[in-house]
């Protein structure tokens, strides 16, 4: 699509990590935004943020889980702004248990919020797109709409998934003038571990190397100026990906044994559902604060020797 000076982009799961991030890139570029997660009350913060770097901000509460209240977000974008241009699906939710300890409920909501909240999402604002003649449809999946990981098998589903969804649409939009660009993180250091539904009695960390939410929002709000359909952020992680085509049973293992002495840590005191059926309430942070330099190279360590442990033997 044509880049104007002044784009209207809207930012799904904008109130903290990622979504935050990325509403802040665009406002440092003048778009025109319209921001969008469960709570009005963390919305209000990250819109103030965003007016204070130059951007116009709609704010919109609404839950990418329900589909009318997607379309309502496209329609007050366009209400508003006149157009869409970017649409930036971004919301999600994560839950730590293997899948026998993850209660149905737990399961089927990661699945609402990260799948089909791009379903919605695309089912919302392709009408607008369509009118338009063209649009850019950017969905955040993750490196884990490659490979899989124990212990996180909601997430995963709904990862591959989007992978799959993203695909189909972009061959079926061929020659519309409407693009869909898919961006894959790796482990990001964001807050959606500590808002992360967990039931495996243990706490939980990203896999190092952590890569900071600014470098996904960088990704972001470059694809739609690209032709490029996914764009990976994370090089150290996205290797994996050769080990789990061509060695799959070397990563499944290796997969196991990370899940289980790296990610997993310590003791939690009890269950918890996380931000998955409740938003927090509050602004999250950009940051999560895994990248804290002592934290980051002990991880790291801890994360090579036990690989290099596992192969040894």
């Amino acid at each position: 699509m044509t880049r104007r000076q002044r784009d209207v982009v809207v930012v799904t799961g904008a109130s903290s990590g990622i979504g935050r991030a990325t509403a802040r890139r665009f406002a440092r570029q003048g778009a025109q935004l319209v921001i969008c997660a469960r709570s009005d009350a963390a919305l209000q913060t990250v819109a103030k943020e965003c007016r204070d770097l130059g951007g116009q901000v709609l704010v919109v509460p609404a839950d990418v889980s329900d589909e009318s209240a997607m379309v309502g977000l496209a329609d007050a974008a366009v209400a508003a702004f006149g157009r869409i241009d970017v649409w930036v699906g971004n919301a999600g939710v994560f839950a730590y248990g293997t899948f026998e300890q993850l209660p149905s409920d737990v399961f089927r909501q990661v699945i609402e919020t990260n799948l089909m909240g791009q379903i919605h999402g695309a089912r919302a604002v392709l009408p607008h797109f369509r009118r338009q003649g063209a649009g850019s449809l950017v969905l955040v999946g993750s490196l884990y709409s490659r490979a899989s990981s124990p212990t996180i098998s909601p997430y995963v589903t709904s990862k591959y998934a989007t992978l799959g969804f993203a695909e189909s649409l972009r061959q079926e939009l061929r020659g519309s003038g409407i693009r869909v660009h898919l961006v894959l993180p790796a482990s990001i250091d964001t807050p959606i571990y500590q808002h992360a539904a967990n039931f495996t009695g243990r706490l939980v960390r990203p896999l190092p190397p952590v890569s900071s939410a600014g470098r996904v929002a960088r990704a972001i709000a470059r694809a739609p100026g690209r032709r490029r359909f996914v764009t990976f952020v994370g090089r150290t992680q996205k290797a994996a990906l050769l080990v789990h085509d061509f060695a799959p049973g070397l990563h499944g293992s290796a997969a196991r044994w990370l899940m289980k002495h790296v990610e997993l840590h310590g003791r939690a005191p009890s269950a918890s559902t996380g931000n998955v059926f409740e938003s927090t309430g509050s602004a999250g942070q950009v940051s999560g604060g895994w990248r804290a330099i002592g934290l980051r190279l002990l991880l790291a360590a801890a994360g090579a020797a036990v690989l290099l442990r596992r192969l040894s033997r």
